[in-house]
């Protein structure tokens, strides 16, 4: 890594002395949060989102810089980034052009890094039989072609990067049933659910679910892994 460091975000995110950060959406949290972290390790972070209202929702930090962009945007970033950071986001874009604009704006060695969750497991049966049926079931129709991507920890993601091997991770997502709910609000299958219904999908479940989670408590906080593809930017 230089020692000059910035780093732009977007729905992809990319990082150098420069990070550019790439979620879609601030306000669920992970990309957020991405880019809050990314600032405390490089001098500048280059977040951008398509959506203005977003934007307007993003954490503020002196050394983030925010801007209304798609992940495909060509931002005349010339082999300067360090990193490109794409939070729980990959999975939307077009990615021959995002791919060809990452390489550009990368710098030579530098690193693209993309990580998702899968949809949650509290590791307790008559809680996780649930949030299965609630995945399967209910949400199935509502599922974008492209979930396949995620629910399969992106292992057949299009990654045409020199791979590097990647620790695993975890992050927490709920203290609480409630906060579960609030990480289940978050998954595009549910919006979709309630724009065609008029009505919230987690109510089918709610009862059911806080039967279960009394009558068998997850330990908690609940987490769930972090799966990553990342690599280098080599000629």
């Amino acid at each position: 890594m230089h020692a000059r460091r910035w780093c732009s975000a977007t729905t992809p995110t990319t990082i150098a002395p420069f990070v550019r950060i790439i979620p879609t959406r601030f306000s669920t949290g992970s990309r957020a949060q991405a880019a809050l972290g990314l600032s405390r390790h490089f001098t500048r972070v280059l977040a951008t989102d398509p959506d203005p209202r977003q934007l307007a929702l993003a954490p503020k930090e002196p050394n983030v810089d925010y801007r209304l962009a798609r992940a495909e945007d060509d931002l005349g970033l010339r082999g300067e980034v360090d990193l490109i950071a794409c939070a729980c986001s990959i999975h939307w874009f077009d990615l021959p052009k995002f791919y060809a604009n990452a390489r550009r704006a990368l710098r030579p060695e530098g690193i693209i890094a993309a990580w998702t969750y899968d949809w949650p497991r509290t590791h307790v049966e008559p809680l996780d039989s649930i949030l299965r049926r609630l995945k399967d079931d209910i949400l199935g129709p509502f599922w974008a072609e492209n979930s396949a991507l995620y629910f399969n920890r992106y292992e057949t993601l299009p990654f045409p990067f020199k791979e590097i091997d990647c620790p695993r991770f975890q992050t927490p997502i709920a203290r609480s049933k409630s906060d579960l709910v609030s990480f289940l609000k978050t998954w595009s299958a549910v919006e979709k659910y309630r724009l065609q219904y008029g009505r919230d999908p987690l109510a089918l479940v709610d009862r059911e679910l806080e039967e279960a989670w009394r009558a068998h408590p997850p330990d908690l906080p609940l987490c769930v892994p972090l799966y990553m593809r990342s690599g280098v930017n080599t000629p």
